[in-house]
C-alpha cells in the first residue's frame, strides 16, 4: 500500500508521498514514488503513483525514455500543448500497460496489476492542474470544490485535509498539514511509512520551489508527530464532560 496526495494552492501545487512497498510482513521495501520533469521556463510536471510496483515503473520508465530520445516518438509529457493532452496520454500509456500484463498473466492478474496515478503541473501560459488518472485511462481534475487528490490508503489522512484545507493558505502551512495527515495515516496503517518525498511547485516558477525528503530521522517532522498528539489530547480533555444524569 501507499499514500500520496496532490494539492491545489492559490500559489501554486504542494505533493507528497511515502516510499513504503509492501508484500507481506517480512518484504517491506522502499521505493520512490514521486517523479518530476521541467523545462525551465516552459513547464513543471509531476506524476505520483499508488498500486502494483511493478506496473507503476514500467510506465514511469517508458515517460523516462521518452524525455531523452524525443526524437523517436512524440513527448507529450515535455512537448505537449497542454496538461490536459499530457494527462490523456499518461492515462493511455497506464492503460495499455496493465493491459498488456493482464494479457501475459492471464485473466488471474486482472487485479493483481492495477495502479493510479496523480498528475501535477503547469505549462506557461496555463494555471496549474492537478489530475487523478484511473487504472481504466480516465482521469478526473481538481477543482476548488475538490482541491486536493488523495491515492492509496487515504481514509486516514482525509479527515486532516478537509478540515484543514484553505486554498490561500502559505506552502508552509499547507507542508504542516500533509505531515500531520502522513502521521496520522503512518500512525493508522503499517503499510503507509518513512521517508516521504515532498515537492513544492511555485505557481510560473516552471521548476521545483522547494523539495525534500522526509527521514525518520527528521527533526521537524517528529514535531509535528508529538506536537500533533499532545495537541489531541488536550482538545479532548477540553470538551465538556459527558453527564449521565441522575439515576436511581
Amino acid at each position: 500500500m501507499t499514500y500520496c496526495v496532490g494539492m491545489v494552492l492559490d500559489k501554486g501545487l504542494v505533493l507528497m508521498s511515502d516510499t513504503r512497498t509492501n508484500s507481506g510482513v517480512d518484504n517491506i521495501s522502499t521505493f520512490r514514488k514521486l517523479f518530476h520533469w521541467n523545462v525551465p521556463g516552459e513547464r513543471m510536471i509531476a506524476v505520483m503513483t499508488a498500486g502494483n510496483l511493478a506496473t507503476t515503473q514500467a510506465v514511469i520508465s517508458q515517460l523516462e525514455e521518452r524525455t531523452k530520445a524525443p526524437s523517436e516518438r512524440d513527448n507529450t509529457l515535455l512537448k505537449g500543448p497542454t496538461m490536459f493532452q499530457v494527462a490523456t496520454e499518461i492515462g493511455r500509456l497506464l492503460r495499455t500497460t496493465i493491459e498488456e500484463v493482464q494479457r501475459a498473466n492471464g485473466d488471474g492478474g486482472k487485479g493483481r496489476f492495477s495502479a493510479t496515478m496523480i498528475l501535477a503541473g503547469q505549462i506557461a501560459g496555463m494555471q496549474p492542474r492537478l489530475f487523478m488518472i484511473y487504472p481504466e485511462g480516465n482521469f478526473i481534475e481538481a477543482s476548488w470544490d475538490t482541491p486536493f487528490f488523495q491515492i492509496g490508503e487515504t481514509k486516514y489522512g482525509r479527515p486532516i485535509l478537509i478540515r484543514g484545507y484553505d486554498r490561500d493558505m502559505s506552502f508552509e502551512d499547507a507542508v504542516k498539514l500533509m505531515m500531520v495527515s502522513f502521521d496520522s495515516t503512518i500512525k493508522a496503517n503499517l503499510s503507509v511509512g518513512l521517508p516521504l518525498d515532498l515537492l513544492v511547485i511555485g505557481k510560473d516558477r516552471f521548476a521545483a520551489t522547494h523539495e525534500h525528503r522526509v527521514s525518520a530521522e527528521d527533526p521537524y517532522f517528529a514535531t509535528i508527530s508529538s506536537g500533533w498528539g499532545d495537541a489531541l489530547r488536550s482538545a479532548f480533555h477540553s470538551l465538556p464532560p459527558y453527564a449521565f444524569g441522575d439515576e436511581t
